[in-house]
């Protein structure tokens, strides 16, 4: 007797959300939510990238970090799980390491391998303020018909590593105060969302996202004056992270 229908078994999602200066708390439960969205997904979590058998077994990477560290061996079996073949939908502040100098805030660059796979390496912000993001390539299917948008968000400013696609970007000049590499003058776009090939598979990075709670800059400060969602207060950023899921899980 044939079955009326095959069962293909769960897709695998592994989602690293961890880290600090941000409400990862609420970014957990808001991408927990997303994944959910599909009766399929079944997802492990972790903090940071120590679960090594989680990753091997997952069929796609979420993450949302800030200042988490991967050792040695977590650097290449990300790289390789990404050149194998995987995806990896990386979100805000994944490829953001940084030390507080007299300098102000600067960029670790002890990580190559982890910003060579992501593509790019975080080195400033400005205050956080409002800016107009705009749709680079309208025939892409990750973007296609997104209309340009104003968000009130981090604007990550970053080094990039290989190719990427770019996707989303902004326009921007001035001073990211409070970071060692405060000048930036020019007047070339940068990446908002962007594609990256790594062998078999490929990185999509996305920088929107902010988000702190109140007691999220401790031990710089007891309590953060407001509660921030930036990027996470509008449709459209919903919309890019399903849109990114879907990305990540159809290979």
């Amino acid at each position: 007797m044939v079955p009326s229908h095959v069962v293909s078994g769960p897709v695998r999602a592994h989602l690293v959300c961890g880290g600090r200066f941000h409400d990862f708390d609420f970014a957990r439960v808001e991408l927990l939510k997303l994944l959910g969205e599909h009766d399929d997904v079944r997802t492990t979590v972790c903090g940071d990238y120590g679960d090594r058998d989680a990753l091997e077994r997952a069929d796609f990477l979420v993450s949302y970090t800030c200042d988490v560290r991967p050792s040695d061996a977590e650097q290449r079996a990300l790289a390789e799980y990404v050149s194998g073949g995987k995806r990896w939908l990386a979100l805000h502040g994944t490829n953001s390491v940084m030390d507080f100098t007299d300098r102000g805030v600067e960029a670790v660059r002890d990580y190559p391998l982890l910003m060579q796979t992501l593509g790019s390496l975080f080195l400033a912000h400005p205050p956080i303020q409002t800016y107009r993001v705009s749709v680079a390539d309208p025939a892409h299917p990750l973007v296609r018909d997104l209309e340009p948008f104003e968000t009130e968000d981090e604007l990550y400013l970053c080094e990039f590593h290989g190719e990427i696609h770019t996707l989303l970007e902004t326009r921007w000049s001035g001073q990211a105060t409070g970071f060692a590499e405060a000048e930036w003058p020019g007047s070339e776009p940068h990446p908002v969302l962007y594609e990256h090939p790594v062998g078999r598979g490929s990185v999509l990075y996305l920088t929107l996202g902010h988000c702190r709670g109140r007691y999220d800059m401790q031990p710089l400060m007891e309590e953060y004056p407001v509660v921030e969602r930036c990027s996470w207060e509008l449709p459209v950023y919903y919309e890019l992270l399903r849109r990114g899921i879907g990305w990540a899980r159809a290979h």
